[in-house]
């Protein structure tokens, strides 16, 4: 018997080829009302496909009472190398490990015809792989893992290196169509043709794109991680469940400009420099503490500001889960109100170059540790790297009644980079 952990986008249509190859399958999912450990109590296989290496190590953390000696757990989700040898580290030395993510989208699942990436050993899993698609052996335990990451540290970068490419043309008058039927006669013409017209269909989820960078960005890789601040700004934007391909959207909506009355190749005055070298909210440098205030989430009620910049380090207050009209949103929903804040966070960061990877320190307060897990679920999607030092607390209560969360955090701001405005925050800083 095989059991299938995790039924999104990619797992659904994988684990019906399974079934339709004639193997015995049970699937979970999250909120089902069946317990991890339960779904996977007699599996001689267990296959994971879930979100992110947190996802992962929670849920096989649960399936652990019900699997049994001698059973393989083959990890397919995206997780990166160095996860997958703390899973081995987690996993009962009778139960066998292997790692197996894919390249391909949606529409290969469906067809069998996706590229599964593995590291490990797979006698008694290879032929069950096989039905997923072509099976390329890579090595030892993790190599599968690191493979991935390499393959998408080179095509997501290329897609907004494209999405920008795009971005320029439309700012100096070029047709996006010839450009596009320029670029098919080299080896960026396929990937050219998909940016040019974006996928109304999620095939790779920009936020699963993010994800992906945020674990392949080494500190020297310099391409990666301009491309994983690109998408950061995207899903800000509200973009984390579009096609990747929307990150051309994205830069469309906010093409490059030059100064006023001067050409491309005329160098910027020392007014225009000044003006463009540091995001709208960066000013008088020469203060030791700077109020920041973005047009990006409501105004405050002018006893406090949304932030504080201090040289490199940016201090955000406490931020909650209100509307533009100051009315509760999410009530009763620990879920709601925590994406709320989030979102917050995310255009205050933004506004500043900053995304979640440049935290120092998250200060959660909770008003019912009972419901820590809903929010730690909220924020394993927005904080995929390495975790900021953090506390969490349960209070009595906070400043309104309704709240049930409140989060400030200390930023360690990347150097300056211009960044573009993000849409509206509609949640609204507490102080």
């Amino acid at each position: 018997m095989i059991a299938f952990l995790g039924q999104g986008r990619m797992g659904v249509p994988m684990a019906r080829r399974l079934s339709e190859a004639g193997h015995e399958v049970t699937t979970w999912r999250r909120g089902s009302g069946v317990t991890a450990a339960a779904a996977v109590d007699g599996a001689d296989l267990v296959i994971t496909m879930l979100r992110d290496p947190d996802a992962v190590r929670e849920v096989l953390a649960a399936a652990l009472p019900g699997l049994r000696p001698g059973a393989t757990v083959v990890e397919m989700s995206t997780i990166g190398p160095e996860a997958v040898r703390e899973l081995r580290a987690a996993l009962p030395a009778a139960v066998r490990l292997v790692d197996a993510p894919v390249l391909g989208s949606v529409g290969p699942a469906a067809d069998g015809t996706l590229t599964v990436l593995a590291g490990g050993d797979l006698s008694g899993c290879r032929e069950i792989l096989e039905v997923f698609g072509t099976v390329r052996e890579l090595g030892p335990l993790g190599a599968g893992a690191a493979m991935k990451l390499a393959v998408m540290s080179a095509l997501v970068p290329a897609q907004v290196l494209l999405a920008e490419t795009f971005g320029y043309a439309d700012a100096h008058g070029i047709d996006r169509g010839a450009l596009a039927d320029v670029l098919s006669g080299t080896p960026l013409g396929a990937l050219a043709g998909r940016l040019h017209a974006p996928a109304q269909d999620t095939r790779y989820a920009l936020g699963l794109a993010a994800k992906d960078m945020g674990l392949a960005a080494w500190p020297g890789a310099s391409l990666a991680s301009a491309a994983l601040t690109r998408l950061r700004e995207a899903e800000a934007a509200g973009l984390t469940d579009r096609d990747i391909t929307a990150i051309a959207d994205h830069v469309r909506a906010t093409p490059p400009q030059n100064p006023p009355h001067q050409s491309p190749s005329a160098p910027p005055s020392p007014a225009s420099a000044q003006t463009h070298a540091e995001p709208h909210s960066r000013v008088e440098p020469q203060s030791r503490a700077v109020a920041v205030n973005p047009e990006t989430v409501p105004a405050t009620n002018g006893f406090y500001s949304h932030a504080v910049r201090v040289g490199d380090m940016l201090y955000i207050s406490g931020q909650a889960a209100f509307d533009e009209r100051g009315e509760l949103v999410g009530v009763g929903s620990m879920t709601d109100q925590a994406e709320h804040v989030f979102q917050c966070l995310s255009h205050i960061l933004a506004d500043q170059g900053a995304t979640f990877d440049d935290l120092a320190f998250l200060r959660t307060y909770l008003t019912d540790m009972d419901l820590r897990v809903e929010y730690g679920q909220v924020r394993r999607k927005y904080i995929t790297g390495a975790p900021p030092a953090s506390t969490t607390v349960e209070v009595s209560r906070l400043f309104m009644p309704g709240l049930l969360l409140e989060i400030d955090a200390i930023v360690a701001l990347p150097g300056p980079r211009q960044r573009p405005r993000s849409a509206p925050c509609r949640a609204r800083a507490g102080g």
